[in-house]
């Protein structure tokens, strides 16, 4: 068998897969994370719960409604990112221009409240979701099992980050985003909406979170509690590319999640703390992050 530094290929392969895949999580949360406080300078600590309200939203809309996967895929964002704009028009709107602390608190109670709500209706033992019929099994490529399913996560994952990375940093309607956040009023003086880009972005965020969240229904179990467990790690690769970069979340995800998934590998006791360790790294020697731009 095939070693590498003591360690079984197969072993160390099938501990990357995950390391990618968690990455490809961490990559569409935290790139969710990025362009809400980027283009709207909101901290949103609700963004846990428009994960589970993704994953939550698939195993709903199956048994109550028999909407399949691949229907989910797209109507479970789009019914997220509405209440996203609910929250942001009634709630956030209101508290704009304030210090970032009340839109932390807001968007934390919006979570509990969130969380409180499904966890009285569902419970908290978690719920089932089965792999898409087109993506059971996998592929043997000699030193590892790959699923098909989880390729299928890496793939439509990358490609989602990459298409949000080019729509903000490369179209006109990015630029618009980017010139609202630095001048609101100019943009206004230019006849452009920016109360209704600013709602749009928000629901544009949490759809990306939701999103990730219909992805995860097949691997992860679905409970109200499960964005509660993934949130901090995420703020922490926020905080690691640098808050507000949206190449620098990508990068950063997919890293992390590598990182991870080889200290599982070596030192699994370390594996849990091993992205807090890189925080802590980062915003000791460069404070703005990896990918920021120093104030």
């Amino acid at each position: 068998m095939s070693m590498i530094f003591g360690v079984p290929l197969a072993v160390l392969s099938g501990q990357l897969l995950i390391g990618v895949i968690n990455g490809a999580f961490y990559a569409l949360l935290s790139l969710g994370l990025a362009v809400i406080f980027g283009l709207l300078k909101i901290i949103n600590f609700a963004h846990g719960a428009m994960y589970m309200l993704g994953a939550m939203a698939t195993v709903i809309l199956f048994d109550n409604l028999g909407v399949n996967y691949w229907v989910a895929l797209f109507v479970a964002p789009l019914l997220v990112g509405a209440l996203g704009v609910i929250i942001e028009y009634f709630l956030l709107r209101r508290i704009a221009g304030q210090d970032h602390i009340y839109s932390l608190l807001l968007t934390f109670g919006v979570a509990l409240l969130l969380q409180g709500v499904l966890t009285n209706i569902y419970g908290v033992s978690g719920l089932r979701y089965a792999i898409p019929e087109l993506f059971k099994g996998g592929v043997n490529l000699g030193f590892m099992f790959l699923p098909y399913y989880r390729a299928w996560v890496i793939v439509v994952a990358l490609v989602v980050c990459l298409g949000t990375w080019f729509m903000i940093e490369k179209t006109k309607l990015g630029a618009y985003l980017r010139a609202g956040a630095e001048d609101a009023q100019l943009m206004q003086g230019f006849g452009i909406n920016v109360p209704l880009l600013v709602s749009l972005t928000y629901g544009f965020g949490v759809m990306l979170a939701a999103f990730a969240g219909v992805l995860a229904a097949p691997i992860y179990s679905v409970t109200p509690v499960m964005g509660s467990h993934i949130l901090i790690t995420v703020f922490a690769v926020v905080v690691i590319g640098g808050l507000g970069s949206i190449g620098g979340a990508i990068i950063t995800g997919i890293l992390m999640g590598v990182i991870e998934g080889l200290t599982k590998t070596f030192y699994p006791p370390a594996s849990t703390a091993v992205i807090f360790l890189v925080m802590v790294l980062v915003i000791m020697f460069r404070p703005s992050g990896l990918f920021g731009k120093e104030a």
